[in-house]
Protein backbone atom coordinates (compact mmCIF):
# COMPACT_ATOMS: atom_id res chain seq x y z
CA UNK A 1 0.00 0.00 0.00
CA UNK A 2 1.25 3.19 -0.92
CA UNK A 3 1.89 5.79 1.87
CA UNK A 4 -0.18 8.20 1.08
CA UNK A 5 -3.08 5.65 0.70
CA UNK A 6 -2.16 4.51 4.24
CA UNK A 7 -2.43 8.16 5.37
CA UNK A 8 -5.69 8.72 3.86
CA UNK A 9 -6.98 5.33 5.37
CA UNK A 10 -5.02 5.64 9.20
CA UNK A 11 -6.85 9.26 8.99
CA UNK A 12 -10.25 7.46 8.16
CA UNK A 13 -10.00 5.45 10.98
CA UNK A 14 -8.99 7.91 13.25
CA UNK A 15 -12.03 10.25 12.14
CA UNK A 16 -14.64 7.25 12.14
CA UNK A 17 -13.52 6.30 15.73
CA UNK A 18 -13.63 10.44 16.58
CA UNK A 19 -17.02 10.78 15.07
CA UNK A 20 -18.53 6.90 16.44
CA UNK A 21 -17.59 8.36 19.83
CA UNK A 22 -19.56 11.76 19.77
CA UNK A 23 -16.67 13.60 18.44
CA UNK A 24 -15.27 13.78 22.19
CA UNK A 25 -11.64 11.68 21.81
CA UNK A 26 -8.71 13.38 21.54
CA UNK A 27 -7.39 13.44 18.26
CA UNK A 28 -3.61 13.67 18.60
CA UNK A 29 -4.33 9.81 20.86
CA UNK A 30 -6.11 8.58 18.42
CA UNK A 31 -3.61 8.99 16.01
CA UNK A 32 -1.29 8.08 18.07
CA UNK A 33 -3.35 4.75 18.59
CA UNK A 34 -4.33 3.87 14.88
CA UNK A 35 -0.09 4.55 14.42
CA UNK A 36 0.63 1.45 16.80
CA UNK A 37 -2.34 -1.02 15.79
CA UNK A 38 -2.36 -0.63 12.37
CA UNK A 39 1.22 0.91 10.96
CA UNK A 40 3.67 0.74 13.01
CA UNK A 41 6.66 1.35 10.57
CA UNK A 42 4.85 4.08 8.96
CA UNK A 43 6.97 7.66 8.29
CA UNK A 44 4.18 9.99 7.35
CA UNK A 45 2.71 11.30 10.49
CA UNK A 46 2.92 14.70 9.51
CA UNK A 47 0.50 13.81 6.62
CA UNK A 48 -2.64 12.01 8.29
CA UNK A 49 -2.00 14.63 11.56
CA UNK A 50 -2.61 17.45 8.78
CA UNK A 51 -5.34 15.20 6.75
CA UNK A 52 -7.08 14.68 10.36
CA UNK A 53 -6.82 18.27 11.78
CA UNK A 54 -7.54 20.28 8.83
CA UNK A 55 -11.02 18.25 8.40
CA UNK A 56 -11.90 18.57 11.80
CA UNK A 57 -10.89 22.42 11.75
CA UNK A 58 -13.23 22.94 8.79
CA UNK A 59 -15.65 20.24 9.83
CA UNK A 60 -18.91 22.83 9.35
CA UNK A 61 -17.68 23.60 5.84
CA UNK A 62 -17.38 19.94 4.70
CA UNK A 63 -20.02 19.19 6.16
CA UNK A 64 -22.38 21.81 4.36
CA UNK A 65 -20.47 20.23 1.12
CA UNK A 66 -22.11 17.07 2.29
CA UNK A 67 -25.86 18.14 2.96
CA UNK A 68 -25.96 19.92 0.06
CA UNK A 69 -24.97 16.77 -2.46
CA UNK A 70 -26.13 14.20 -0.57
CA UNK A 71 -29.53 15.05 -0.99
CA UNK A 72 -31.15 12.20 -0.19
CA UNK A 73 -29.18 11.27 2.95
CA UNK A 74 -29.40 13.59 6.10
CA UNK A 75 -25.75 13.60 6.93
CA UNK A 76 -26.24 11.62 10.56
CA UNK A 77 -27.80 9.04 8.52
CA UNK A 78 -24.97 8.40 6.40
CA UNK A 79 -22.61 5.79 7.86
CA UNK A 80 -19.60 6.90 9.63
CA UNK A 81 -17.40 5.14 7.30
CA UNK A 82 -18.82 7.18 4.22
CA UNK A 83 -19.35 10.24 6.08
CA UNK A 84 -16.03 10.28 7.04
CA UNK A 85 -14.37 9.29 3.59
CA UNK A 86 -16.41 12.34 2.04
CA UNK A 87 -14.97 14.55 4.87
CA UNK A 88 -11.43 13.84 3.74
CA UNK A 89 -12.29 13.51 0.08
CA UNK A 90 -14.22 16.94 0.34
CA UNK A 91 -10.79 18.33 2.38
CA UNK A 92 -8.82 17.47 -0.38
CA UNK A 93 -10.72 18.89 -3.08
CA UNK A 94 -11.79 21.89 -2.07
CA UNK A 95 -9.49 23.13 0.87
CA UNK A 96 -6.19 21.64 -0.07
CA UNK A 97 -4.59 23.33 -2.94
CA UNK A 98 -1.49 20.88 -2.39
CA UNK A 99 -3.52 17.70 -3.66
CA UNK A 100 -4.72 17.37 -7.59
CA UNK A 101 -8.23 17.34 -7.29
CA UNK A 102 -8.48 13.93 -9.53
CA UNK A 103 -6.19 12.06 -6.50
CA UNK A 104 -8.28 13.48 -3.52
CA UNK A 105 -11.75 11.61 -5.95
CA UNK A 106 -9.81 8.66 -6.55
CA UNK A 107 -8.03 7.94 -3.17
CA UNK A 108 -11.75 8.54 -1.84
CA UNK A 109 -13.53 6.00 -3.96
CA UNK A 110 -11.03 3.46 -2.77
CA UNK A 111 -11.24 3.93 0.78
CA UNK A 112 -14.68 3.57 0.42
CA UNK A 113 -14.68 0.24 -1.90
CA UNK A 114 -12.29 -1.23 0.76
CA UNK A 115 -14.08 -0.03 4.11
CA UNK A 116 -17.41 0.75 3.32
CA UNK A 117 -20.52 -0.99 1.77
CA UNK A 118 -21.12 -2.20 -1.70
CA UNK A 119 -22.82 1.44 -2.96
CA UNK A 120 -20.05 3.40 -0.62
CA UNK A 121 -17.88 3.73 -4.18
CA UNK A 122 -20.54 4.95 -6.21
CA UNK A 123 -21.85 7.27 -3.46
CA UNK A 124 -18.18 8.78 -2.69
CA UNK A 125 -18.22 8.89 -6.16
CA UNK A 126 -21.38 10.89 -6.93
CA UNK A 127 -21.32 13.31 -4.08
CA UNK A 128 -17.31 14.32 -4.98
CA UNK A 129 -18.23 14.60 -8.34
CA UNK A 130 -20.57 17.09 -7.91
CA UNK A 131 -18.12 18.97 -5.31
CA UNK A 132 -15.90 19.38 -7.67
CA UNK A 133 -18.42 19.97 -10.86
CA UNK A 134 -19.31 23.30 -8.58
CA UNK A 135 -15.92 24.09 -7.77
CA UNK A 136 -14.50 23.35 -11.37
CA UNK A 137 -17.21 25.91 -12.37
CA UNK A 138 -16.53 28.67 -10.07
CA UNK A 139 -12.99 28.42 -11.08
CA UNK A 140 -13.71 28.60 -14.56
CA UNK A 141 -15.82 31.85 -13.86
CA UNK A 142 -13.02 33.27 -11.84
CA UNK A 143 -10.43 32.37 -14.65
CA UNK A 144 -12.09 34.03 -17.59
CA UNK A 145 -15.55 36.28 -17.26
CA UNK A 146 -18.32 35.49 -20.01
CA UNK A 147 -18.40 39.15 -21.68
CA UNK A 148 -20.47 40.24 -24.31
CA UNK A 149 -18.87 40.83 -27.95
CA UNK A 150 -20.40 44.51 -28.81
CA UNK A 151 -19.92 44.02 -32.28
CA UNK A 152 -21.91 40.04 -32.68
CA UNK A 153 -23.83 40.13 -29.46
CA UNK A 154 -22.66 37.17 -28.70
CA UNK A 155 -21.10 36.01 -25.29
CA UNK A 156 -17.06 35.02 -25.44
CA UNK A 157 -14.50 34.28 -23.24
CA UNK A 158 -12.51 37.25 -22.25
Amino acid sequence: MANRHLARTLAMQTLFCWDFNGQKEDLDELIEEGFRQFAPEFDDHGFVRDLVKGVVANLPVIDNYIVKYATEWPLDQITPVDRNILRIGIYELALDPNIPAKVAINEAIEVAKTFGGDASGRFVNGVLGAVYKEIHIKSIDKASPIVKDEQTGKDEEK
